[in-house]
């Protein structure tokens, strides 16, 4: 198994949902220009099983997944920052080294774009799709990993059974919430999993004020986040005691 899928496979398995997940392996420190040979030799060998990826694509060292489903208009399209040099469905197998410019469905020679009003190193835009950073390895606190300061516009508690929301955090606890988590240091998710592998997580959801929005699951037990770092005593307290009061109100 690569390390791509069974960190997916882990990710999922801690959000208690059952989906099938993608085949393949992450590694910032191999390339495919290190190894041409690699990938010539891989496109042509059969790969065993049925591969299902994840649609990500990687550059500048940064792994994106795609996170809605909705295109992104023209106008909202920043400047070009690099292109796609690899796509891995239908041409790698599950022991492939993913390096920067692989896609998982994106062609070959796709543009990949800046989205205006956020950093690149936090979403980017590619065929019209949205694309969230998943993992960065240059990011020091969750604040340089999420782009979000100054742009949420509430924090909903969501069902881990089928995402419905349950209920908002109060405007001041919002706030309160996301001014505790961006200073947090980032770790990144295999250090969080170590700790929270055998938790189920609380389901939380940002939006954002251009009617974005995506899931953090927050582990109470490790005092963890998914997206890869570990919270305060307050921060904590913060989330289990709306939690608690949010389910109450909906008289779960």
């Amino acid at each position: 198994m690569g390390l791509f899928q069974y960190r997916n496979m882990r990710w999922f398995l801690l959000c208690s949902l059952v989906v099938l997940v993608s085949c393949g392996t992450v590694s910032k420190e191999k390339s495919q220009e290190a190894n041409p040979e690699f990938v010539i030799n891989e496109e042509k060998k059969p790969c065993p099983g049925v591969i299902e990826w994840i649609d990500f694509v990687m550059i500048d060292g940064i792994l994106y997944f795609h996170n809605n489903d909705q295109a992104v208009p023209a106008e909202n399209i920043g400047e070009r920052i690099g292109e796609v040099s690899y796509m891995l469905n239908e041409h790698a197998c599950a022991d492939h080294v993913t390096a920067n410019g692989d896609a998982a469905f994106l062609p070959i020679g796709t543009d990949i774009y800046e989205l205006k009003g956020y950093k690149s190193h936090f979403r980017v835009v590619a065929d019209h799709k949205m694309y969230q950073v998943s993992e960065n390895p240059n990011a020091k606190t969750m604040g340089g990993l999420l782009d979000i300061e100054g742009k949420v516009k509430k924090v909903s508690l969501e069902s881990g059974n089928d995402g419905s929301v349950i209920g908002d955090f109060p405007q001041e606890i919002a706030t309160e919430f996301v001014n505790e988590l961006l200073p947090l240091t980032y770790v990144g998710f295999d250090e969080v999993y170590q700790k929270a592998k055998h938790e189920t997580g609380i389901f939380l959801r940002v939006h954002l004020q251009d009617g974005t929005s995506f899931r953090m699951v927050y582990y109470s037990k490790a005092n963890a986040f998914s997206a890869g770092a570990f919270g305060t005593e307050k921060l904590g307290t913060l989330i289990t005691s709306q939690r608690k009061q949010l389910k109450a109100a909906a008289g779960l």
